[in-house]
């Protein structure tokens, strides 16, 4: 086993602190600790896994000698961070990877890197989906925060990816609240349902952030999902299961309909949710002629009643409705525009919360039922 080569290292370290993220420390299977390192031709590749989700990051190197060896990720990541900027020069011999920079000269036993699993390295072209960046990152943004945290429920700790004809909607829901996003495709591509796990696609937004695309290509039978996003591939395993049959829930109209501008309301829901905190999350939402009111109080430390302007539509005198202020401020915090629109149909229907001028993002939450 022998190897040898150059890098700079800035973008080794960038990329071994990346795979470090993808590693795992579970002792059944030592190799999961490692980053696996291959130099071929001008690039050295470092893969990573804990076997639900991998990432294989590319890198220009100057390969003497092509070769590959597994090492403990969490050394070589911290050893090659405290290098100085520039050229570093990584040999391997037998088990060992030798790692020498100015001044610096260090030696990392590894491991053998036949017992690294076999992760993919590149994205199916042929049957990739590329995907809008700006807009696919932003619509994450607005989805993911809704799937459920909750293990013993597992399909509702992912989002739903539904393909049809030139656009994919994203849905995702912890049975408290739903979120929903639908951005337009290029081309055509098969109608398809896969449902990916929340923690993959937040690193997913983390690697996106500097690439220039992302495609998507969906294995089937390996039942896994490979991104590409710019100098990474990344792959994941999908959620097995029937998720949730959200069309159902949505409200097909409303009897109240109220224009906010969004600053506005988030900061009555700000100033409310320091009462809701002591009576559990709860902020009442009553609308009248020319307003919404949101108040909260609590038995410990006071009470709180916020007016903020809006354009009522339908049943306004005395309609009232309550929610957990967390989830209406994650709501307006993922939302982009300044207006937004809330649609009620009755106090224990769910509310449905929108952007005025995106169609195409829908978020629902399920009041809380009010005593008395």
């Amino acid at each position: 086993m022998e190897m040898k080569l150059t890098v700079l290292q800035e973008n080794l370290s960038k990329a071994l602190n990346t795979a470090l993220r993808f590693t795992s420390s579970k002792a059944q299977l030592p190799v999961l600790g490692n980053i696996f390192l291959s130099a071929k031709k001008t690039k050295l590749s470092i893969l990573a896994t804990n076997l639900e989700i991998s990432v294989a990051i590319s890198i220009g190197a100057q390969v003497q000698k092509e070769g590959e060896i597994t090492v403990p990720a969490r050394v070589i990541s911290e050893l090659v961070a405290n290098l100085p900027p520039g050229q570093i020069e990584l040999s391997v011999e037998k088990e060992k990877i030798q790692i020498s920079a100015q001044g610096f000269e260090s030696n990392i036993s590894g491991m053998n890197a036949g017992d690294f699993p076999s992760i993919p390295q590149s994205v199916d072209k042929q049957n990739s989906i590329l995907l809008p960046k700006e807009e696919f990152s932003r619509a994450l943004s607005q989805v993911v925060f809704s799937a459920s945290v909750d293990e013993t429920r597992p399909i509702l700790t992912g989002v739903l990816f539904l393909f049809q004809k030139g656009f994919l909607t994203m849905v995702a829901t912890d049975g408290f609240r739903l979120s929903q996003k639908k951005i337009s495709l290029g081309g055509g591509g098969k109608p398809q349902k896969i449902i990916l796990p929340k923690s993959a696609l937040g690193e997913i937004s983390r690697l996106s952030a500097e690439a220039e695309e992302i495609s998507l290509s969906y294995k089937e039978k390996d039942s896994q999902v490979v991104f590409e996003v710019g100098d990474c591939v990344f792959s994941t395993r999908i959620l097995e299961g029937d998720f949730p049959d959200f069309e159902k829930i949505i409200p097909k109209g409303g009897q109240v309909k109220v224009g906010v501008d969004k600053e506005e309301l988030l900061r009555a829901v700000k100033t409310s949710s320091v009462f809701a905190r002591d009576s559990a999350n709860i902020i009442r939402f009553a609308t009248s002629k020319g307003g919404l009111s949101l108040s909260a109080e609590s038995n410990q430390t006071g009470s709180q009643k916020a007016v903020v302007d809006a354009k009522v539509e339908g049943e306004s005198k005395g309609f009232e409705i309550a929610f957990n202020y967390r989830f209406v401020e994650e709501f307006l915090q993922s939302a982009v525009g300044d207006a937004i629109t809330l649609t009620f149909s009755s106090a224990t229907a769910p509310g449905v919360f929108q952007e005025a001028t995106d169609p195409n993002y829908l978020h629902l939450i399920m009041p809380v039922r009010l005593q008395g």
